[in-house]
């Protein structure tokens, strides 16, 4: 099976990366839990809202690797507790964020069950530059 590339035209060079990071998206699962918004509090900062009712700042983590910001959270069963009905169950969950060349991590704060995290996003300047053409 031929893979076709969407970058494989001659006049776009240098966008090997785009196109890893297209194929990493596809990769990363696409469940509900927990839900998200993603809201652009500024023109140059992002902020990423994660519903985690029931977890502890202990129970989760936020880390970067390879451009891709990584949310997880860990909650384990109460031993100790017997339930005549469980509707709220101790779940794991891992949500997958693709982050642009440039995007920083600010900070990471829960407050009321939601896990905020803030994001900057540098602007992008316009670049011109003249080459000068030298005579060999």
């Amino acid at each position: 099976m031929t893979r076709v590339s969407l970058f494989n035209s001659p006049l776009l060079l240098g966008f090997e990366h785009i196109e890893r990071m297209l194929e990493q998206a596809a990769k990363s699962p696409n469940e509900g839990y927990p839900p998200y918004n993603i809201e652009h509090v500024s023109p140059d900062h992002l902020q990423i809202t994660l519903a985690v009712a029931g977890f502890r700042e202990s129970d989760l983590s936020v880390d970067i690797r390879d451009n891709q910001l990584i949310i997880s959270g860990h909650q384990s069963d109460d031993e100790a507790r017997t339930y005549l009905h469980r509707g709220i169950a101790a779940r794991q969950f891992q949500r997958q964020f693709l982050l642009a060349e440039g995007i920083e991590v600010t900070g990471a704060d829960l407050a009321d069950g939601l896990l905020n995290i803030n994001l900057h996003k540098p602007q992008q300047s316009q670049v011109e530059k003249s080459i000068e053409i030298q005579k060999r």
